[in-house]
């Protein structure tokens, strides 16, 4: 009968051939996977966000957490809905039950947020649905401070000079910028000054809305030229916005000018980033779903070196943390659990067979098969991390297990006298319902743990390793 063991004895050529695809392909996966620490898990948690802009936090509950709560709370396999309402915003949280699909929980609220936004107040922004990511969270952070510049200048340079670099690098998602100050202009008004003109906020305002603007106004055409007509109606200093007209009767025209000033200010001032009491911006990278940590972080850096180079005098940056340290040392660990268990079993069969050439199959079958498991994580979705790396490190004694006992069967008849292709002939197929039966016996251990719920992918990665690599 013949038997993958049996045309690999017969055809050693082709057997060579087989492993040596099964390390191209394991070469391929490995440098196509991503590493993290641990697997990217999504909670099955959707946030709904509003904001209302001017309006208390019991203004925020009554007439837009309530009626989102309402329509959101009868939508199925919710575990638990919670909400917070704030001065000018709503944030509401829904947790769904373990192995519900997140993407029709997300499709689910969003319906319901639909249905909702007729008792919404017309004059807040539409609510935001979004999905919990375990990939939003970012794994590096720049601190951009300097004792001569503000926020908004630092927020400029956190922009312009850093952001645009780092959002380039391949495998970022994107790049947030934390603590920043956008450019604005505000406008003051004096209550006593607007009472004296008979004027009020709501003037102002709407003297600005219609003054503030840019239309399209069309071309001139003549016999050989075209010419594009650009009005100039776009408000952008603080000087003309001083000149804005807020009332005209008659030959009187009042400015705004006449009863407040506007200046450059920060769009919001109620919060503020300080490390060590001094204040500063952040750039945050985010990777993509994925992407490979090590890579990004090693390219970043490379780039702030370049981009320290250039930087003002006053200009300081530094590393608020780096999370691939972390990993790199949590990889690197297991990667010396690997080799120290690799080099353990080389011995321990010396030890017992005390003979180099025999030892030699272990030492060239264990790389093959872990080389080729790269292609199967790849295949499978999964990462390099700490759980997939430490159940090569299981897998290492799984795969050894069953050759000693072949090699050993094996060697037993060469020892008795006979030829070694008979010998292993042999010793292969008196040994192979054994191996199948141990196979089976460990399964049928290990299967469950695939039906408990909550638990990540990756987590039971050791069954599906340990299985290709029997």
């Amino acid at each position: 009968m013949a038997s993958l063991s049996n045309v690999s004895i017969d055809r050693p050529v082709l057997a060579i051939v087989m492993s040596l695809t099964i390390l191209i392909f394991g070469i391929i996966g490995f440098f196509f996977l991503g590493v993290r620490e641990y697997p990217s898990v999504d909670p099955p948690v959707v946030t709904v966000s509003t904001t209302y802009i001017g309006a208390n936090a019991e203004v925020i509950e009554t007439q837009i957490t309530e009626p989102l709560e309402e329509s959101i709370n009868g939508i199925e396999g919710i575990k638990s809905l919670s909400s917070s309402s704030r001065d000018g915003g709503s944030s509401i949280t829904v947790e769904f039950e373990l192995g519900s699909d997140l993407e029709n929980a997300a499709n689910d609220v969003r319906d319901r947020v639909s249905r909702a936004m007729r008792q919404l107040p017309p004059d807040a922004d539409p609510p935001i649905v979004t999905k919990a990511d375990a990939n939003s969270d970012p794994i590096l952070l720049l601190q951009i401070s300097s004792e001569k510049r503000n926020l908004m200048e630092l927020t400029e340079i956190a922009n312009n000079t850093f952001k645009e670099r780092f959002q380039t690098i391949q495998g970022v998602s994107q790049v947030m910028i934390w603590g920043e100050r956008k450019y604005t202009i505000r406008l003051w008004m004096d209550p006593d000054l607007l009472a004296a003109y008979q004027l009020t906020p709501l003037d102002v305002y709407n003297a600005v809305n219609a003054q503030n603007l840019e239309l399209p106004t069309g071309s001139l055409e003549g016999q050989s030229t075209e010419l594009t007509i650009r009005t100039m109606g776009r408000l952008s200093s603080p000087e003309e916005f001083n000149n804005l007209i807020v009332k005209q009767e008659g030959n009187t025209i009042v400015k705004f000018m006449d009863i407040g000033r506007a200046e450059f200010y920060p769009e919001s001032d109620r919060t503020m980033l300080r490390s060590n009491g001094v204040p500063m911006v952040l750039n945050a990278i985010v990777p993509q779903p994925g992407s490979n940590n090590l890579d990004i972080a090693e390219e970043f850096y490379r780039r702030w070196e370049s981009i320290k180079k250039d930087l003002p005098a006053d200009i300081h940056t530094s590393i608020g943390f780096d999370t691939t340290e972390y990993i790199r040392d949590s990889i690197t660990e297991v990667q010396q659990t690997i080799y120290l268990a690799f080099g353990l079993v080389v011995l321990i069969i010396f030890a017992f067979l005390r003979d180099w050439r025999t030892t030699l199959i272990p030492v060239v079958t264990i790389p093959i098969s872990l080389i080729g498991t790269f292609f199967v994580m790849y295949v499978a979705g999964f990462s390099i991390n700490v759980l997939t790396l430490l159940g090569i490190v299981l897998a290492i004694g799984l795969v050894v297990d069953d050759a000693i006992v072949v090699l050993e069967n094996i060697y037993t008849k060469i020892e008795d006298g006979e030829a070694p292709m008979e010998a292993a002939r042999k010793g292969a197929r008196e040994i192979f319902f054994a191996v199948i039966s141990t196979t089976v016996a460990l399964a049928s251990v290990f299967l469950p743990v695939i039906f408990l719920q909550g638990l990540p992918a990756d987590c039971f990665v050791n069954l599906v390793l340990w299985w290709h690599l029997r």
